[in-house]
This record gives structure tokens, sequence and C-alpha cells, in this order.
């Protein structure tokens, strides 16, 4: 058994920092700066930690290789699962012509791309994000923008810059339940403070959206629907988040914001035109088809709303789980030890892999789109020569994802990650604004706010006691930070590139695009951290 070091370098702990950073500089240069593709900066960041781990932090051979297959495995599975049949079952639609007919059916609703990107990036984007969440609203929302006539650039920035506020509850609320897991505290609370920090950012996520895609001018535009959108999506989140709890917060804030926003549609329409840089289909031409056939055409994401509940419901679930295998990881489980401030003793540190390939997300998406391909009158040759076809797309994507995860278990079974996060919590007075920092690096570094939340969690705790803070705030803040990391992580970007068909070499385009967005929206929150922790 091998204990963790967390200061290895002369006892200091910004030395240690310093050098536990160098992977992440190492793939933010060459995917920001030397605009290499995604996979490059992910294989060569996991080659720097390995060795870091290795020769600084004296992590044993045998223990890092295991760190590292471990994360891989996760990244492919439940992962890369999920975003493979998100994107089959956008081809399916797309091959069998119904898009076509989804795209007029939104036609029919508001021709105005503003008000497209709001309804599919942000709300659409969000029950998704609360049905099943890991990667399947940027690839579902962001393959329907670029199939409505979207840039694939912009159709993946703008659902990056959507995926922020619901992130916290995504997958019927389990980085809250992780959280709640992790550090003990209670659950409801832990969701409140979550609700708190999120709901003032939803309030203006929508409008930000606009500004983003076309300025001051293109929001004055759409203006009443940007806050229908933003106060009935944050309004339920607060209120849910606070007095019923994580697991249905996204996607009753979702419901009310699409409700609220059909509904203004019906009394309302922009006056003014506005057209999009790249826009591929010029002014949309609407159709107007019979019930049946629109249902029809909407029926395989109909069905992967129904499946996605069912496979997240606690019934659901418990009865799905029971075929699960769990394995603990050769070579790793329980042979890590960790040590002060992450936990109260030294604990043997677990790894066990759950093949949970049933009630997995992916699983209910993948058998909603072979329904949908049944229904759609999809033969079975090309059902699977479309399979085909999409692995050989997402090669490239899923080489990045398992990187990455490799990446973010090598930096937290070596103890790297907790250096990072002690040189945050040296901070003292302006810990909470650092707090919420910390859960952008756990998210931009995972891909997921459940995995920041069980990176950092007790961490947070601990260290707030220390300072005399709310722990539960403290563990929430860095849940809530930890969405604004998500529009920048390899993991995103790799989905966002493989839905929209964009080509690899834009993926360090994209980042430098979302970059700026992620650390202004974090400061926000890390404001808002801090005003909550002194003031109210």
């Amino acid at each position: 058994m091998w204990e963790q070091n967390y200061v290895p370098i002369v006892d200091s702990p910004f030395l240690s920092a310093f050098v536990a950073a160098i992977p992440i500089f190492v793939l933010l240069t060459l995917i920001g700066i030397l605009r290499k593709p995604a996979w490059v900066a992910a294989v060569s960041g996991l080659a720097t930690a390995f060795v870091i781990s290795l020769l600084v932090y004296g992590m044993p051979l045998d223990l890092a290789v295991g760190a590292v297959t471990y994360g891989a495995a996760q990244g492919l599975f439940p992962i890369g699962w999920i975003v493979y049949w998100a994107i089959v079952m956008y081809r399916i639609t797309l091959d069998t012509g119904k898009f076509e007919i989804i795209k007029d059916s939104i036609g029919g609703l508001t021709a105005d791309r503003r008000l497209q990107a709001m309804l599919i990036a942000f709300a659409f984007g969000a029950f998704i994000e609360g049905a099943s969440g890991f990667g399947t609203p940027v690839a579902v929302a962001a393959a329907m923008l670029a199939g409505l006539g979207f840039s694939p650039f912009f159709a993946a920035g703008i659902c990056l810059l959507a995926n922020t506020a619901p992130v916290a509850f995504g997958s019927i609320g389990i980085p809250v339940i992780t959280l709640a897991r992790i550090t003990g505290l209670d659950e409801l609370e832990l969701s409140a403070w979550v609700g708190r920090l999120c709901a003032p950012i939803s309030i203006f996520v929508p409008a930000y959206l606009i500004m983003v895609m076309g300025g001051v001018k293109a929001l004055k535009g759409v203006l009443p629907a940007a806050a229908v959108c933003g106060l009935c999506f944050a309004g339920v989140q607060f209120l849910v988040s606070n007095y019923v709890g994580p697991e249905l917060t996204d996607i009753m804030a979702a419901l009310a914001a699409i409700l609220g926003m059909v509904a203004l549609f019906k009394v309302w329409q922009p006056a003014d035109k506005f057209s999009m840089v790249g826009d591929t289909s010029g002014t949309l031409t609407m159709r107007t088809h019979p019930f049946g056939e629109t249902i029809l055409a909407w029926s395989p994401y109909l069905l992967l709303v129904v499946f996605v509940l069912v496979w997240g419901s606690p019934w659901g679930k418990g009865l799905l789980d029971t075929v699960a295998v769990v394995i603990p990881w050769p070579g790793l489980h329980n042979q890590v030890i960790q040590s002060m401030p992450v936990v109260a003793t030294p604990t043997p540190y677990a790894a066990n892999y759950t093949l949970n390939w049933l009630s997995a997300a992916g699983t209910a998406c993948g058998l909603a789109g072979a329904v949908a391909a049944i229904i759609l009158g999809v033969s079975f040759k090309t059902y699977v020569s479309l399979l085909g076809k999409v692995l050989k797309q997402m090669a490239f994507s899923l080489l990045t994802i398992a990187s990455v995860l490799g990446l973010a278990l090598l930096m937290n079974y070596s103890g790297s990650i907790v250096t990072m996060g002690l040189a945050f919590a040296a901070t003292g007075a302006l810990f909470p604004f650092f707090s919420a920092l910390l859960g952008w690096l756990g998210v931009f570094l995972t891909g997921s706010d459940t995995s920041a939340n069980a990176l950092f969690g007790n961490l947070q705790v601990v260290t707030a006691r220390q300072l005399g803070l709310d722990p539960a705030m403290m563990a929430a803040a860095n849940s809530a930070g930890g969405v604004m990391g998500k529009m920048i992580s390899l993991q995103s970007l790799a989905v966002a590139v493989a839905a929209t068909g964009m080509a690899r070499s834009q993926e360090s385009e994209l980042l430098r695009f979302t970059f700026k967005h992620s650390i202004f929206l974090a400061s926000v929150l890390g404001a808002l951290s801090m005003l909550y922790a002194y003031l109210f």
C-alpha cells in the first residue's frame, strides 16, 4: 500500500501546486495556443501527469497504470457510451428525413435564430441534462442546431455555454446526491444552497447566450423572451431545489421555461430581423405537416425522454441495477492511502468500477434509438451500417474522453489534484471565491460535476470548518462553480465536435471561444459565494 503525500516538494504547498499543475499547463498550451487537436493535448497532458506522478509524487508504477486505465474505462463507459447513442439517434432522424419535419415544427413556433437557440440549447438542453446528463444535452442539442442551419461552430459553442445553469442538478440530481454521500451533509440543505447559487446565474444565461450570438442589439429584439426563459427556469430551479430536492430540479425548471416561451410566442414575436454569422440555410423555409407526421418525426426524442425518465426513476434504476457488476479495479482498489486533510484519519482509497450496463443512461438512449429506428422503418442492415459510421466518426473523440478521464483519475490517486486544492484553501478569507474556482477546476479536469464533487467535496468541508464558514454552503459552491468548467472540459469539447461534424482542427478554436466566458461566469459565481458567506 502507498500513502499519498500532498506536499512532495521541499514542504512547499505552492511550489508543489505549481508542479502538480504542469499537466494542465501542457494541455492548455497545446490546444489553446499551439492549436493542436484535443486528442493530442489530452494524450500529452496524460503523459506529463504520468511522469510527475512517478518522479515527483513517488507513486508506484503499477498504481499509476491502474489509475490511468481506471479513468479511461470510466471515460468510455458510461460517458462515451451515452454520447455514442445520442449521435446515433440524431443520425436516425437525419437519414430518414424526419429531421426536416422537426426543423419545420420548430420554425412553426419561430424562425428567429435567437429564439431557437434559447428553446433548444438552453431549455430543451436543460431538460435532457436533468434526465440524463453526462454529455447527452450537448450532443443532442448541438446536433439539432446544426441540422437547423446553425454553423457547426456556433451550434457547438452556444450549446456549451447553455449547458451551465442545469449541470449541478443533472442526471436526476446525481451531482448533489454524490456530494451529500461524500460529505455526510444533509442532501436537501446542499440542494438548497446549490439552488441559491445557481438560480441568480440562470436568470441571465439566456440573455448572455444572445449577447454572445449578436451583441446588445441582438438581445434588445428578444428581451421579453430572454426574460421569460430565464425567470421561469430560475424561479422553478430555486423553489424545487430548496423545498423538494435535487432529483427533479432541472426537469421541472426546463419544462417551465419551455412552456413559458411557447405561451409567449402565441402573443409576441420579435419585430427585428437577425442574421447569424455562418448560417448555412438562409431564411428558414417552413412547411406545415399533419400532427401525426410531426409526432412521428419527434418520436426518437420523445422516446428518449420516456426511456431516460424510466431508467432514472428510483424504482426503475433499482430494478435495472440488480444486474450491475461492481469490479474492484485490479492493482488500484484500496492500494492508495488518503491522509489529512482530505480525510480525518488515514483511509484506503477505493477504486470500484461499476459496470451498470443495463441501468446506464446510454443504454436507455440506445434502446430509445433502436425502437425509433423500427418505428421509422429503418432496415436492420441500414441500422448496423449506421452504428459503424458513427463509431468511425467518434474514434478520436472517444480517445480524447478516455485520455482526459485517465489524466483526472491519475491526478486524483497520485494526490496532485489535492495539492492544487490545498493551494486554493490557503487563500483564507477569500476562500469562498476560490471555493467556486476549485469546483471549476475539478469539472475542467474531469468533465463531470459529479466527479468534481467527489474529488473536492470533503476538502471544501474541512477547509470551511477550519475557517469558520458554513460547510454546506462551501460544498455547494464547489458544485455550483463546477458547472462553469463544463464548457471548457476536453470531454465536452470532444462531444460537441463529434455531434456537429466539426473538423477536429477547430477544437482549439472552440476552447478559445468558451474559455473567456467560462472564467467570467465562474468569477461571477465566486463573487456570489463571497456575498452569501459574509453579507447574507
